[in-house]
């Protein structure tokens, strides 16, 4: 009796064995390239005190930090971010998943055997092999990689974005970078003004022409500019480490903004962003998308009311010796053909169902996205305007007016025309809207970089 089991099970286990060969044989050599050095880095982690670091970043240079242009901040993190990155690499999940989809289902292998062989008139039956294929009804296949296409083309809309969103974050932190550089600069500038004016005061004071509230007041001034200047300068480093987060480079990189800005100049024709918005916006594409899928797995839903059909082939094994007397013990090949029975009604209605309800909300959000982006774009536009048109007062009117006013308190002051207060009111007047006119400077590239990610156009300002 054992004997006769053994017999009967080995050519199960060297059938299987045999087909899992192929897989075995060609698993190891297709890794990703990425995944690879992800394995290496997670098994070194294992003997390492710091945590997982995967990609690292650019060291700081060392010496004196270079200025750097919009273009050049703006290359490395387009080449180095995790975000594009991850984003990449969803995409090329997604187009995996298409051959995938449109595939076959896997053969089936059986063996069939007995410890007992059923005895036939043409001959013992001792084992059995079946093999059989199943076969989707026609245009599930393709409806299932339809379905995979509209996931792959959502994701590389995705990516898209993802590039448009950096390269709105490093714009918005460079100009940003540039703008606190200049409050130093203008900061620094007026210590020096500062001083200026209390040696004036100290020396009106040694004459008697003042009392010493006027060099007590300048003294003050002095060390409140000294305190705003630690205050600009620890936003200095917050600014540099933002950016160089963006960047993907070592956070204690000392950053400089290039002293020139991108030109200003805002678009006139409104009615052309919108039509560039609702034509160009990657993360309506990516819900144009998410609709078709939705529509597809509607047609596919659907399919699954009728039957798929398995065809199969079986050799019999059969032994020489028989109950008749004419036995052949020819191994007989049998054909055969089976279908799935669609009969639960309420899951295939439920999966209709939810398919349709799943792309009436994915054609919602599109709307209320649509509706977003035209709010955003007209928000950024009005924006954009309003600072424009506040630069160029500043310029013509605000600027000269206030350093005019400045300078004849500064000649008035030692002929004693005016008091001490009065000059420094109009000297803190002035500081105020020279930081006010260089923080409109960065605001109005940062509101113009906002609207390049909402109407899908990077270029819309060229970086400098």
């Amino acid at each position: 009796m054992f004997v006769r089991a053994l017999h009967c099970w080995v050519p199960m286990v060297v059938v299987a064995g045999l087909a899992c060969l192929p897989g075995c044989a060609s698993r190891r050599p297709i890794h990703d390239p990425d995944y690879v050095a992800l394995e290496q880095a997670v098994a070194a982690s294992y003997q390492a005190a710091d945590p997982v670091r995967l990609a690292q970043p650019q060291p700081a240079p060392q010496g004196k930090p270079q200025p750097r242009t919009l273009a050049q901040c703006l290359e490395v993190a387009l080449a180095q971010s995790p975000e594009i990155q991850a984003a990449q690499k969803k995409v090329q999940s997604a187009a995996y998943r298409v051959p995938q989809a449109a595939s076959l289902p896997d053969p089936q292998l059986g063996i069939t055997t007995l410890p007992e062989p059923i005895q036939t008139a043409a001959g013992q039956q001792e084992l059995g092999l079946q093999v059989g294929q199943k076969f989707p009804w026609p245009r599930k296949l393709d409806l299932r990689a339809q379905v995979a296409q509209a996931q792959l083309e959502a994701a590389q809309a995705e990516l898209v974005a993802t590039q448009l969103s950096v390269i709105e974050r490093v714009k918005r932190a460079y100009f940003e970078l540039y703008f606190v550089q200049q409050a130093i600069r203008i900061t620094e500038e007026n210590r020096k003004l500062m001083e200026q004016l209390l040696k004036i005061a100290d020396a009106r004071y040694r004459n008697n022409q003042v009392s010493q509230q006027d060099v007590l007041r300048a003294e003050l001034e002095l060390s409140n500019i000294d305190r705003e200047l630690i205050a600009w300068r620890q936003r200095l480093e917050s600014t540099r480490a933002r950016l160089a987060q963006l960047m993907h480079i070592d956070p204690e990189t000392p950053l400089v903004a290039a002293g020139k800005l991108p030109p200003e100049a805002i678009p006139q024709d409104m009615d052309q962003l919108f039509r560039l918005a609702l034509a160009r916006r990657p993360e309506l594409h990516a819900q144009l998308a998410r609709i078709r899928q939705g529509r597809r797995q509607v047609d596919l839903a659907e399919l699954d009311y009728l039957p798929d059909v398995t065809l199969s082939v079986s050799w019999l094994d059969m032994a020489r010796n028989g109950i008749s007397p004419v036995a052949n013990g020819r191994d007989p090949v049998l054909l055969a053909a089976s279908i799935n029975l669609p009969i639960y009604r309420k899951r295939l209605d439920a999966a209709v169902r939810e398919a349709e309800t799943q792309t009436v909300a994915a054609a919602r959000s599109y709307d209320a996205l649509r509706d977003a982006t035209l709010a955003d774009v007209a928000d950024l536009m009005a924006q954009a305007q309003s600072q424009m048109d506040l630069l160029k007062l500043f310029r013509q009117e605000i600027l000269p007016k206030a350093e005019l006013t400045f300078r004849v308190s500064l000649e008035a002051y030692p002929a004693g025309q005016i008091d001490f207060l009065q000059l420094i009111d109009n000297w803190q007047q002035l500081l105020r809207y020279q930081l006010a006119y260089e923080r409109l400077q960065a605001q109005l590239r940062q509101t113009l970089a906002s609207l390049e990610r909402v109407i899908g156009q990077p270029e819309l300002v060229p970086a400098q």
